[in-house]
């Protein structure tokens, strides 16, 4: 049954991301719940939990109130980024048993799961996204739509290379507990310089030197702005130094703008792509 909100085209605008190092009492016993409601009992969810935390299951609990305490506890105490692990494990489960089953009840449940997940990440501000069964790092809506756009023109355009760093981009910034920061500014930056390649013709030469030969191909001034971007990510994260310190917020922006500026050359060189 849909609830009010659902009906009358009430929704909420996602929150500001504000947690993504950690993972709140609510996430912890939220994620309990929505296994539950996936038909994952508690002595299932407590084996998936033991195996992952290296923990042995108490042979005294086997009550469902007991073994539900037990697993609870066990949540509560694990480290935050074993929280999250915990929700691709339970997909990987639902995954399975879908497979088997042949019925499809499964992978609606996992859809169902994925759903209310996504949709409490958005309402609280967890800066985590749950996408095909993973954990990914969700940023705000504009770095969301600018990554996106690129990966899936760059695959239709039939530019796989440039698709798969921007997907490698976001694994990067996705790794916990710590995001590879430097890989995340590579694989953009990659991604781009690739594109720039192909649209201009010279697979061997640099994004720097790329702006400097043909100078049409991005609008002026801002082709000065790509040329600096392109200088800063090199020093930043090619060349990395002692005393030099990059911060995700930091790999967002330049990620973004890369997605952002492999978009426009794409569309720019395919006209069909973009109308």
């Amino acid at each position: 049954m849909s609830s009010f909100s659902q009906r009358h085209g009430f929704e909420q605008p996602d929150a500001p991301i504000i947690t993504r190092s950690e993972a709140p009492d609510w996430l912890r016993s939220l994620v309990v719940r929505l296994a539950y409601d996936a038909d994952i009992g508690p002595s299932t969810l407590r084996e998936i939990l033991c195996e992952l935390i290296l923990e042995s299951p108490d042979a005294s609990n086997w009550s469902f109130p007991d073994v539900d305490g037990e697993v609870r506890g066990l949540i509560s105490q694990a480290e935050w980024f074993r929280v999250y692990d915990f929700i691709e494990v339970i997909c990987e489960h639902l995954a399975k048993s879908s497979g088997v089953s042949g019925y499809g009840g499964n992978e609606d449940k996992l859809n169902e799961f994925t759903r209310k997940l996504n949709e409490a990440f958005r309402r609280k501000g967890i800066g985590w996204q749950l996408v095909d069964g993973h954990i990914e790092i969700r940023g705000e809506e504009s770095f969301e739509r600018s990554i996106r756009t690129a990966i899936n023109l760059a695959k239709e355009s039939g530019r796989s290379v440039a698709s798969r760093e921007l997907h490698e981009a976001l694994n990067d910034l996705s790794k916990r507990p710590n995001p590879d920061i430097t890989g995340a500014i590579q694989h953009g930056m990659a991604a781009l310089e690739c594109v720039a390649r192909d649209v201009a013709g010279e697979p061997n030469a640099t994004l720097g030197a790329i702006i400097k030969n043909h100078p049409g191909l991005l609008p002026k001034p801002l082709d000065q702005g790509v040329e600096k971007i392109w200088g800063y990510a090199s020093d930043q994260a090619r060349h990395v130094r002692e005393g030099n310190t990059l911060d995700t917020c930091q790999a967002e922006l330049i990620v973004g703008l890369a997605g952002s500026i492999t978009t426009y050359l794409i569309r720019k060189t395919t006209p069909a792509e973009g109308k």
